[in-house]
């Protein structure tokens, strides 16, 4: 797989090269061959990606979470997204499939059998993450397809998407928010901004700022984060500091106090609401319960 890297941040256009006498790309990860670094970027292909155990973020779009005992993902064609493991991630392997969205030929997923999932595919654009028994069961079949001919391969990949398309375990992660159909230009300004925050979110970040790097005033700023997202600004980077507080609870047995100032928060009594409402949880309950709750 080639990339062209922009080494001031900005988001960078991924390019992607199927495997000889294939039509799609399909590459596992392991701790010995260790997926590219966790920055933004986006690419005309659409994204499976299945990381068998461990935890860690999931940053799609304007949608940022935090994943227990690994992840499944269906990413749509140029959606910006961040890389779902990094060196703490822990995962035994990652396996990532990426194809164009007319890879088989432009009228194939207009077929009356490709129906559900053409409608799988739409739903992509937002981003889909699957859960519990769909994920494993998915996962497997995915993990499965490695060795295979191009032929049987290809059969194996749509078997994993009408697996996908069926189940009802799953969630859009931007159905409320992020607004997938604009150009490049803003998906660059949206990607500078949230390369900005990956990296500055332990510090206060004035509005003045951020608008500053994009070439804005404040209140156009704000209007456009909010067309764009969904969410404010400020709502934003709560909500990466929070994912980032969920992590270190699972990561590191350090005090909330220190997860609290370590997450970007000032005042460990805001920082202990906030969690509350994001998660449902309190800090400590939400350590108290890693061990026992499986997703």
């Amino acid at each position: 797989m080639k990339t062209i890297k922009n080494t001031k941040q900005k988001p960078y256009l991924e390019k992607i090269v199927p495997e000889f006498g294939s039509s799609f790309h399909y590459e596992t990860f392991s701790k010995e061959k260790k997926n590219k670094d966790p920055i933004w970027h986006y690419h005309p292909e659409i994204e499976i990606v299945y990381v068998n155990g461990g935890t860690g973020k999931q940053q799609i779009g304007s949608h940022v979470s935090f994943y227990r005992n690994g992840a499944l993902m269906l990413i749509g064609s140029n959606l910006p997204h961040c890389g779902l493991t990094d060196r703490f991630t822990g995962n035994s392997y990652e396996t990532v499939i990426q194809m164009m969205p007319d890879f088989l030929g432009s009228g194939f997923f207009k077929a009356p059998e490709m129906k559900e999932i053409q409608r799988l595919l739409n739903n992509a654009k937002k981003g889909i993450v699957f859960h519990a028994a769909a994920k494993r069961a998915i996962g497997t079949k995915i993990e499965a397809l490695q060795g295979l001919s191009s032929f049987e391969k290809l059969l194996g990949l749509l078997d994993v998407l009408q697996d996908m398309s069926a189940t009802k375990q799953y969630t859009i992660l931007n159905a409320e928010g992020y607004s997938l159909e604009t150009g490049i230009q803003d998906n660059d300004r949206i990607n500078q901004i949230f390369n900005f925050v990956q990296e500055e979110f332990t510090r206060a970040i004035p509005l003045e700022e951020i608008a500053d790097l994009v070439s804005m005033s404040v209140p156009g700023f704000c209007r456009y984060f909010k067309k764009i997202t969904g969410k404010t600004f400020i709502q934003f980077v709560n909500e990466y500091r929070l994912v980032h507080a969920a992590k270190l609870l699972h990561e590191k047995r350090i005090s909330i106090t220190d997860i609290c100032f370590e997450s970007g928060f000032s005042n460990f009594s805001h920082f202990t609401k906030q969690f509350k409402k994001f998660t449902g949880r309190t800090p400590s309950a939400y350590r108290n319960e890693l061990n026992y709750v499986v997703f």
